[in-house]
């Protein structure tokens, strides 16, 4: 074991990634309040202190709890906080929904990261992409590409088990915390996206949140809500069945499910992987 706990390979990456920071004199994070950008911003304090900014990308897909625990996050670890109000759910593009939304999105986050960094004299943009975030279907990778934004999580060979366990060393509270994604994940590609159903989705989650439930999502199809939750939480939900029913028909959906798998992040993907949608358009 290395000092203070860690292994030797994670006590080294740390290192390394100080000294990447350092050399840098000054960076702004695309901060999400998640364990990885939380992790990122961080260690970006630590070593950069006021010449680090997080940067928090506001639509009507963040969820309002998660900038609320987002702005709670920075205050504890002494960050200097940004909120850039951006407009991607208006781009004709995004709302379409396609496979590549992702791209769309991230295109607007980075290129509003980009405009404040260049109007402040930031020199580099940092997201907390880890080394296994490369494992998923992930277009907004090309809007990083495109706006200069580097993910020094990834190329210092962070994994997901890295990052919480060096979250959980420095004593960031989140370090546990569920994988989090804007609400339009929660909708099958091709349905449009649009605020009133971005909004009846937060509000589905945040009730279901309410009745006790930590790790959850509520998938739109047309008139049936797909509840999401752990294996683990079956029982509860069994439990909590009329209260589910009743709240989720009250927010419009006809027909509410469980669904058997399990939760299951980027569920909508599955789609993908098997050829049943279009192919994914190269941005």
């Amino acid at each position: 074991m290395g000092n203070n706990g860690l292994g030797d390979v994670l006590v080294g990456k740390l290192d390394a990634l100080r000294r990447h920071l350092a050399e840098m004199k000054q960076a702004a994070v695309a901060f999400s309040g998640g364990v990885d950008s939380s992790l990122l911003l961080k260690v970006a304090v630590d070593v950069l202190a006021d010449h680090a900014v997080g940067v928090v990308a506001v639509s009507a897909s963040l969820p309002r709890q998660e900038r609320d625990d987002a702005a709670q996050l920075a205050t504890a670890m002494g960050a200097r906080l940004v909120f850039l109000e951006t407009q991607e759910v208006d781009d004709p593009a995004y709302a379409a929904n396609a496979p590549n939304r992702c791209f769309h999105c991230k295109d607007h986050v980075y290129a509003a990261l980009l405009n404040y960094a260049r109007e402040n004299g930031i020199p580099h943009i940092l997201d907390g992409m880890n080394a296994e975030d490369t494992l998923d279907v992930r277009p907004g990778r090309a809007a990083a590409k495109k706006h200069g934004v580097s993910s020094p999580l990834h190329e210092l060979g962070f994994s997901k088990a890295d990052v919480r366990e060096a979250a959980k060393h420095l004593g960031l509270p989140n370090w546990d915390k569920p994988a989090a994604a804007c609400l339009s994940s929660r909708i099958p590609y091709g349905t449009a996206v649009t605020t009133n159903l971005l909004a009846r989705i937060e509000a589905a989650e945040l009730f279901v949140r309410s009745l006790g439930f930590r790790e959850l999502r509520v998938r739109h199809h047309g008139d049936i809500a797909r509840l999401e939750v752990p294996a683990s939480s079956f029982a509860q939900a069994l439990e909590r069945q009329a209260d589910l029913v009743g709240g989720l028909k009250a927010l419009g959906w006809l027909y509410v499910t469980l669904d058997l798998e399990g939760l299951s992040q980027g569920s909508m993907n599955k789609v993908l992987k098997t050829g049943r949608a279009a192919a994914m358009q190269d941005p």
